[in-house]
């Protein structure tokens, strides 16, 4: 259709007039607005606004939450949370689609702070924030003590009231932090890093810290549900313990410190001993230490009492003659056993000289016989081995004989004489 052709009386409008037109229209309209719907594409911008989509079965709506507002809730939102956002609609022109401005939004079904603080733990667990093992023991008698927590709220009467009832010689500080209401946690975690700097230092050593309240809500106690207190008490060298509320509220300080305590009362109870129990203690002791060294001291005396009556002590030198004696008698003993083996030896010492003297050259050649050498000291012990003319040595029983061979037989047989021999 040309502007020709249009109707009379038409106006035609720019896409921005009908946008601002409709804008007006939808804010007028729907000032506030109550959504319940699951959160889809998630983006947290780095200027601090949230931007995500509100969808159900049938729907999408845009929405924001910008950096005021989101700086304000507890709870970590992400794709697939079911919330209920409350805030008014809005028209964005350069887009020109309609969307949600959150001033407000909670988990569906529970509560904001409860999801936080689930959130919070399972983040903190996955650190190691909550493990037994890095936990530190609490000293059995601490010297020096400090608490953190309000310096005017019913809790520090009832801890410093225990404290110097059980253990008076105790030196307590107290660093007061505000413990509800924004910024409490950032002022405790402040306080523990804090005590750590002035115990690192050395002069002024810190054996324990207390960290608490008094009982309240869910609201009041939040300052020790915060990351940065959970933090403080994680890199915390002194050791903690943590007593929030009543006996029934747990939060992330109780699971991040080295003890809990159900009540600030049972803190103050728990990190110091009774001096009155020690007492009671000590002198069941020095009782039983005192019958024990008496039944000792009648035991020992006992003992002295057989030992002066025994024989040993009436007659001293009896035993001691006893073993002389027997002294002498293995003398005697070994000398008769020495001789008898020095006989025996002599014997078989002259049994052998016999064998020797049946076996020596020496009688052989007593009975008439001879021994022949060449000058080479090789014996000869047949005709074969010498030659005519080679000189030989020949011993007898009473000398020896320098001969030259003349002649050899081959003989197997030799009669006496026909070897000659020329003695020199």
């Amino acid at each position: 259709m040309n502007q020709a052709t249009l109707p009379q009386g038409v106006k035609v409008k720019t896409v921005a007039e009908l946008t601002r037109e409709i804008k007006g229209v939808l804010e007028e309209g729907f000032p506030e607005v109550w959504v319940s719907g699951q959160i889809s594409n998630y983006r947290p911008a780095s200027s601090g606004h949230f931007y995500f989509t509100l969808k159900d079965a049938d729907a999408q709506l845009p929405a924001v939450m910008w950096k005021r507002t989101a700086a304000g809730i507890r709870f970590e939102p992400h794709d697939g949370l079911e919330v209920i956002a409350a805030g008014q609609i809005e028209v964005y022109p350069p887009h020109g689609k309609y969307q949600l401005i959150i001033q407000s939004l909670q988990p569906k079904g529970l509560g904001a702070l409860e999801l936080a603080f689930r959130q919070l733990c399972d983040k903190l667990s996955k650190l190691g924030y909550f493990e037994p093992a890095r936990k530190k023991p609490l000293p059995r008698f601490p010297r020096r003590v400090a608490l953190v927590t309000s310096p005017t709220g019913a809790a520090i009467r009832d801890m410093l009231k225990i404290l110097s009832s059980r253990w008076p010689a105790l030196e307590i500080w107290i660093c007061p932090v505000p413990v509800q209401g924004d910024g409490a946690g950032a002022e405790i975690a402040s306080a523990i890093r804090l005590l750590n700097r002035l115990h690192d230092d050395g002069d002024t050593t810190i054996d324990v810290m207390i960290v608490g309240r008094g009982g309240g809500s869910l609201e009041d106690l939040w300052s020790f549900n915060e990351e940065c207190v959970a933090r403080a008490i994680f890199d915390s060298r002194i050791p903690v313990v943590s007593a929030v509320g009543h006996e029934i509220d747990v939060t992330i300080a109780d699971l991040a410190a080295d003890c809990r305590a159900a009540t600030p009362t049972q803190a103050a109870a728990l990190i110091v001993p009774d001096w009155q129990e020690i007492l009671a203690c000590l002198q069941a002791l020095q009782a039983r230490c005192r019958d024990l060294t008496s039944a000792r001291l009648a035991l020992a005396r006992r003992c002295l009492d057989e030992l002066a009556n025994s024989r040993v002590v009436r007659f001293p030198l009896e035993r001691l003659r006893q073993h002389e004696q027997r002294l002498d008698e293995w003398a005697e003993r070994l000398k008769r056993v020495q001789r008898q083996r020095l006989e025996r030896s002599g014997e078989r010492v002259q049994a052998y000289a016999a064998r020797l003297e049946t076996l020596s050259p020496l009688n052989v050649l007593g009975r008439g016989y001879s021994l022949t050498r060449k000058e080479n000291q090789e014996i000869v012990r047949g005709a074969d081995q010498v030659h005519a003319g080679e000189r030989l040595v020949t011993l007898v029983r009473n000398g020896r004989i320098t001969s030259r061979v003349e002649e050899t037989s081959p003989e197997h047989f030799l009669s006496v004489g026909s070897c000659q021999s020329r003695e020199r």
